[in-house]
């Protein structure tokens, strides 16, 4: 009896795997990298292994950190690699592997939780060669390792945050059916923990101007948001277009993220709509006025309190003056009678005599 209920049982389990084999093949994929957190400790790093390199060429590192189970990356710490390509041939390039696994040795006995995630580099853009580190060198240390570029001279006009971040994935050449790794954009975000947080307040509290009042800090980080708002839009505007002209295919991901973005926007056709808009406007406008001449009043005030105060200044100076005028030209005065007096005490004596 056991034996035909396990020979039963193999049937039921041969079939099943025959008709039904999508749910035990979902079972045994492993969720790729959707983002990864870099913390300031890392930027921090990147940038000075930038700097002590002379600014010159670009650097490569390691990053140390976890896995979660949803496929978020968090990274805590880097090290920085001996790296070097030829400017001419791109192909060619050098990674000591020695260092990389020296140093990795070490860190590993202080913190044995922080495992290599993926590799680091200044860019600013994806460079021939980086695809065959990424797959030949680092690929041996994690199964998915991630790639994150780090612009370390962010320009005026970059507002967003300083790391862009990829993974490789296996795509499909159309016509050959061949497959190749090509990097895949995922997302990134800055992330701290409350004690990185003070120590990042320390550092900045030197480089932030604390003459700025907290209305124009709000003012100037809203002008910065809608500078990336329309960064985001003409990007969105070059996607849509070159889909439209036939140079990039059509991803209906895209497009129904593009179409959820449109439906979002509120239909300024309609008259509450558009009343509701200028009342808030009049009121945001109202307040603005009414500050700027309370502001006006305050500098008058100040400025005729400083005139007063400086006619009184020089008022009293010109008194002072006066004393001492006065002072000195009496002292003159009893001088003079003093010596007229030893004069006619002469003329006595002399008479006298």
């Amino acid at each position: 009896p056991t034996h035909s209920l396990s020979l039963l049982l193999s049937l039921f389990l041969s079939f099943y795997l025959l008709f039904f084999p999508f749910p035990f093949l979902f079972l045994h994929t492993k969720m790729l990298p959707s983002k990864v957190v870099v913390h300031p400790i890392v930027l921090l790093s990147v940038v000075d292994h930038y700097n002590r390199m002379g600014r010159d060429t670009r650097v490569v590192g390691v990053l140390l950190g976890k896995t979660g189970k949803d496929g978020e990356i968090d990274v805590v710490n880097s090290f920085a690699v001996p790296f070097d390509e030829d400017k001419k041939d791109p192909s060619i390039w050098f990674l000591d592997h020695n260092y990389l696994e020296e140093m990795f040795r070490m860190l590993i006995r202080i913190s044995a939780g922080e495992k290599i995630v993926g590799w680091y580099s200044t860019g600013p853009k994806i460079k021939p060669a980086d695809l065959e580190i990424h797959e030949n060198v680092f690929r041996k240390y994690v199964k998915d390792p991630c790639f994150v570029i780090i612009d370390v001279q962010p320009r005026d006009s970059d507002l967003g945050i300083p790391t862009t971040s990829y993974v490789a994935v296996q795509e499909v050449e159309e016509g050959t059916q061949k497959t190749t790794m090509q990097f895949q954009h995922i997302g990134g975000e800055i992330g701290a923990l409350e004690a990185e947080e003070i120590g990042v307040e320390h550092l900045l509290r030197d480089v932030k101007d604390t003459s700025v009042s907290s209305l124009a800090k709000q003012v100037t980080e809203k002008l910065g948001s809608l500078k990336n708002l329309v960064l985001h839009l003409k990007e969105m505007h070059v996607y849509l277009q070159n889909v439209c002209e036939g140079r990039l295919p059509l991803n209906h991901e895209i497009m129904n993220i593009v179409q959820n973005i449109f439906n979002l926007l509120p239909n300024l056709k309609r008259e509450t709509l558009v009343e509701a808009f200028n009342v808030k406007a009049n009121d945001m406008l109202l307040v603005l006025y009414v500050s700027s001449m309370i502001r006006s009043i305050l500098a008058l005030h100040v400025l005729i309190n400083n005139k007063l105060e400086n006619r009184k200044a020089v008022a009293d100076k010109n008194k002072r003056d006066d004393k001492k005028g006065d002072k000195k030209e009496g002292d003159k005065k009893d001088e003079k009678d003093g010596e007229k007096k030893d004069e006619d005490k002469k003329d006595d004596k002399k008479e006298k005599k």
